[in-house]
């Protein structure tokens, strides 16, 4: 074989193999170094998925052109069909008092007409949001009332905004946004973000150790599932994932990561025996009510398997029963 031949082959490999197992999720680069949950929602492939277009495209389009969100999207100079591109969150905390939280927003934004219109904002409504400087950062400072706290939004170029839960999360992402630097998130969440395909349409990844000792699953009878199985297992669930991939069906995987391989066999043995006490119910609900009908596939659709530590949980919305449920009557 010549020296050309061979390199043919070898190229001809790398790629076969890259579109099989695909190319893993990166962290934000922007995401606060105390996170311990992210987010990701790639917002223009599922806008741009059949699913969406056949189902849900021209309702959105209808919602957007109500008088008041007309209004304002023009004011800032932004469509959100169009311009927005990619949602990442970044969180810790257990609850909201110590919650913190950085969305980030990717997309394509017409800096002076968000400024403009922010800018007015502060002078229409200044006790609902304020404009805050600190160094080369300007802000926008709003309060949410069912958070109790104060968020914190920056136009950080034409292509990123910010929102966070505290103003030194917003100056950190606009350095960090002003430089190279990879993401500084915690080695065990980015390891597990890139377990995940970067093709996702949503994706969540969350280091959950110690956080579900003192968590109490329902019980003493008062549910027609027996749960208590899951209980003692709580404390062992390390990481939990999830990944759904919009296209012209929906495809869900959930991914447990347990402490130890025993754990993961106790957890799916679990699992399958609530899925088997949950079939009954959904046939009956769907005897009763035809939109409840194509959740029996559905349910058909769920499987567990293990894998060392992890179990993996995956099931399937087809494009079919999508339909059935929005228009049961067709």
């Amino acid at each position: 074989m010549t020296q050309l031949h061979r390199l043919v082959l070898g190229s001809a490999l790398v790629v076969g193999l890259s579109a099989m197992t695909g190319r893993a999720a990166e962290p934000d680069r922007l995401l606060p170094a105390s996170s311990d949950s992210v987010l990701q929602v790639n917002v223009r492939q599922i806008l741009d998925a059949d699913i969406t277009k056949k189902y849900a495209l021209e309702q959105l389009k209808q919602l957007l052109e109500g008088n008041d969100a007309k209004k304002i999207l023009t004011e800032l100079g932004l469509n959100p069909l169009k311009d927005i591109d990619q949602v990442v969150m970044g969180s810790s905390g257990a609850n909201k008092d110590d919650m913190k939280l950085l969305i980030i927003v990717h997309g394509k934004f017409n800096v002076d007409k968000v400024t403009r219109a922010a800018e007015a904002q502060t002078k229409r409504d200044p006790d609902k949001l304020s404009k805050v400087v600190e160094g080369n950062t300007t802000m926008y400072k709003t309060t949410i009332d069912n958070l109790d706290k104060d968020l914190y939004a920056s136009i950080l170029d034409e292509n990123t905004i910010v929102v966070a839960s505290e103003k030194k999360m917003v100056i950190t992402a606009a350095k960090t946004n002003s430089g190279n630097e990879p993401a500084n998130i915690k080695g065990e969440l980015a390891s597990l973000i890139r377990k995940i395909d970067g093709k996702a349409s949503i994706y969540a990844a969350s280091i959950v150790k110690g956080k579900l000792d003192e968590v109490k699953i329902p019980g003493g009878g008062q549910l027609p599932i027996d749960l208590s199985a899951f209980q003692e297992l709580l404390p062992k669930i390390e990481t939990l994932s999830f990944v759904v991939q919009v296209k012209s069906d929906v495809s869900i995987e959930i991914t447990v990561g347990m402490k130890n391989d025993t754990a993961a066999n106790d957890f799916q043995t679990a699992f399958d025996e609530f899925m088997k006490q949950v079939k009954p119910l959904i046939q009956i609900a769907g005897a009763a009510e035809p939109r409840a009908k194509p959740v029996i596939d559905i349910i058909g659709t769920i499987k567990s398997s293990t894998k060392n530590k992890d179990v993996v949980i995956v099931g399937k919305v087809t494009g079919a029963n999508i339909g059935k449920m929005v228009n049961p009557d067709d």
